[in-house]
């Protein structure tokens, strides 16, 4: 893509499940913004560990040096503390081990490194082959009508994780951006029921779902399938909604910036920025 890669020897550890100690991985974090050299920031990959370290960050040296900071998964907890704390826009992207798709790297760049005022996100038409014939990758009205907010959100695991914590995330008069990998319906319904049971979640402007991959069960009378569950907790919201739109943990993740005023037209499936993300 043209960057110089840069890393330093703390992401190459182990310890337990984590590359580094909390301690050396937020060292990690807070010396990346506060090198001048260091232009942006894109995570290696996700796993678990972040929220252990929001209490460490160094806010005012993010404050100080904005630059770009990109990241899907487990590193939803650092886009949306980083953005709450410090007003800086940051990326719901593809990491470094899954940035590989043609369409992702594109998605990368024109939200990333373009300075459009406003600039629809596309979403990906996908092969026909089988894995794609999956229900969790059906796209479908949940609630129709349009309307704008900021982008905040991600993954639904980190999200309903913030909730009760000082880094809680403010869903007023927002556009929610959800998806989520390889849990149950019984689960994505525990997590959906914290969230609309939180402070704010009611106050939300839309919902933008993205790819619940491997989320889904086969209809038999004893569960609910995915669909069942979304259709369930959501639509009584009353709220434009969508479930489809191509970002999450599948090979074609759009990117979105957290932070960025947006508009959802739920009855076209659509998703546009109404501002630069960069400057």
């Amino acid at each position: 893509m043209g960057f110089i890669p840069f890393h330093t020897d703390r992401i190459l550890g182990n310890h337990g499940y984590f590359s580094n100690t909390d301690e050396e991985r937020v060292a990690d974090l807070n010396e990346m913004f506060a090198n001048p050299k260091v232009d942006g920031i894109l995570c290696a990959r996700g796993g678990y560990g972040c929220t252990r370290i929001m209490h460490l960050i160094d806010y005012d040296i993010i404050s100080k040096n904005p630059k770009a900071f990109i990241g899907f998964s487990d590193i939803t907890a650092l886009l949306n503390g980083i953005y709450q704390k410090t007003g800086l826009i940051t990326f719901h992207g593809p990491v470094g081990s899954t940035i590989t798709e043609d369409y992702s790297i594109a998605q990368l760049k024109k939200v990333v490194m373009h300075t459009k005022s406003e600039q629809s996100l596309k979403n990906k038409k996908y092969p026909l082959i089988s894995e794609y014939k999956k229900p969790e990758y059906d796209q479908y009205n949940i609630c129709p009508g349009k309307v704008s907010g900021k982008l905040v959100g991600g993954s639904l695991t980190l999200v309903s994780a913030l909730v009760g914590t000082p880094d809680e995330i403010d869903f007023t008069d927002a556009i929610i951006c959800l998806e989520e990998i390889e849990e149950a319906p019984y689960r994505i319904d525990r997590m959906l029921t914290q969230l609309i049971h939180s402070k704010t979640f009611h106050k939300a402007a839309g919902l933008a779902l993205g790819v619940f991959k491997g989320c889904d069960r086969i209809p038999d009378p004893t569960t609910f399938t995915l669909k069942e569950v979304i259709m369930d907790r959501i639509a009584p919201l009353n709220i434009p909604a969508v479930y489809g739109l191509t970002f999450g943990h599948i090979d074609y993740n759009f990117t979105f910036p957290i932070g960025a005023m947006a508009s959802l037209d739920a009855d076209k499936m659509r998703l546009t920025l109404l501002e630069s993300a960069v400057q």
